[in-house]
């Protein structure tokens, strides 16, 4: 079987459906932090650390899905991340405690490891031509963006007549309906004769030892550091910090007449930017260096978030923010995908990215908790913001002395 020249295929459709599904569960949660600390009378730090370690799991297991998945099939792999996934919410929504809710967001990060990025790119990849990858990855990953739009305005919509316990089993629902999606997806093995001779320990081991692998590791850290924080955090934030929404404004005659509403609309837009956003760099990735443009993404993200928290916080400057940094939200998926896939090629390329997607996920787990720290100790989220303006930095400096070409493969004896 070879990949079709098609840019839609049905491997693409159905990686964006489970994407979009997967993501819109993952990216409402931010909008239970008041509702679920209310009703328990906790801390804010409780929850946050259920988020944080689902980000922490979602990283650890996202290697292990991968690998899952190149050695037993991507389907089997989706299948038991989805099962995992319907499983932690379930429990969650019984659970009274926040021990509770922290142990089970252990299966719920392994779930989204099971039914995101790291097994779907990689199927879609090799379901991909070298002269369609760049832009498929974007689709999908612009497909986790529509869940985002859909996501947190549906939890803040149902928790208007519903409880927050049956919200969650509504979602665990539909995890479990992207099973039946599974029968459309073959993808086909588009590997070189060279990949081909190299096991799993080659790769890697050669991967390892590339300086350049490192520093796509390092750099990843602060995107996981600023979604993550913004996803859990941001809903919260801006209920807390904004001004009023005036009668008769712009926002008012829209139908957004509280903060709190605003703070759900806002990760919507978030979300629905990203959608341009992360195309635009799937099509600039087949033109220009790849690492030039991680680059300028990053320092992007650190200039808006720098000028965010400067300015005041209005709920217009929540709507320029929102659609400012969703433009750059998930640009640097398949940015860093088609990266990892480029050097060192597609049979572990889930692995390899899993990998990268750890550091992704160290930093998710460190915005998310420290949010929720930072704020029990201060009373708000400055200091926070601007540890995620300086990680920012870092990783538009770290991606410049990427070498964007593949490593010499070891010359068989």
């Amino acid at each position: 079987m070879t990949p079709t020249a098609r840019l839609l295929n049905p491997v693409l459709i159905v990686g964006c459906v489970i994407i979009t599904v997967s993501f819109a569960v993952r990216a409402s949660f931010g909008v239970f932090q008041i509702p679920i600390a209310e009703e328990f009378g906790w801390l804010r730090t409780d929850f946050s650390l259920a988020i944080a370690i689902q980000n922490l799991a979602w990283g650890i297991g996202q290697p292990i899905f991968a690998a899952i998945a190149e050695k037993m099939g991507d389907r089997r792999a989706i299948i038991l991340g989805a099962l995992t996934y319907a499983a932690g919410m379930v429990l969650s929504a019984w659970s009274v405690t926040p021990f509770g809710h922290q142990l089970y967001a252990w299966l719920v990060g392994f779930g989204i490891a099971g039914t995101g990025f790291g097994v779907v790119l990689a199927v879609v990849g090799r379901a991909s031509t070298d002269q369609n990858r760049s832009m498929s990855l974007a689709i999908v990953t612009a497909a986790g963006s529509f869940g985002q739009v859909i996501g947190a305005p549906t939890a803040e919509w149902m928790l208007t007549f519903l409880p927050w316990q049956q919200v969650f089993i509504i979602f665990a629902i539909a995890i479990l309906a992207l099973v039946l999606t599974l029968p459309f997806m073959r993808a086909p093995a588009q590997i070189s004769k060279a990949e081909l001779e190299e096991s799993m320990g080659q790769i890697l081991g050669r991967a390892f030892r590339d300086p350049s692998y490192a520093l796509i590791f390092l750099g990843f850290f602060s995107c996981g550091y600023q979604l993550a924080f913004i996803t859990a955090h941001f809903p919260a934030f801006v209920t807390e910090m904004c001004g009023p929404i005036q009668p008769g404004g712009v926002l008012h005659s829209m139908g957004i007449t509280t903060t709190s509403a605003l703070g759900a609309v806002a990760i919507s837009l978030v979300g629905l930017a990203n959608i341009g956003g992360t195309l635009l760099a799937g099509w600039a990735g087949n033109h220009f260096p790849k690492k030039y443009l991680l680059a300028a993404i990053y320092a992007a993200r650190t200039a808006a978030a720098a000028a965010f928290i400067l300015l005041p916080i209005t709920p217009m400057s929540v709507i320029v923010f929102s659609i400012v940094m969703g433009s750059l939200w998930l640009a640097t998926v398949p940015l860093t995908s088609g990266l990892v896939a480029h050097l060192y090629g597609l049979r572990y390329m889930g692995t390899l990215y899993g990998v990268v997607f750890l550091s992704h996920q160290i930093g998710g787990f460190l915005g998310v908790w420290l949010g929720g720290r930072m704020y029990d100790i201060y009373g708000d989220y400055t200091v926070v913001w601007w540890i995620g303006v300086a990680v920012g930095a870092f990783s538009a400096i770290v991606h410049l002395p990427i070498r964007e070409n593949r490593p010499a493969q070891p010359v068989a004896a």
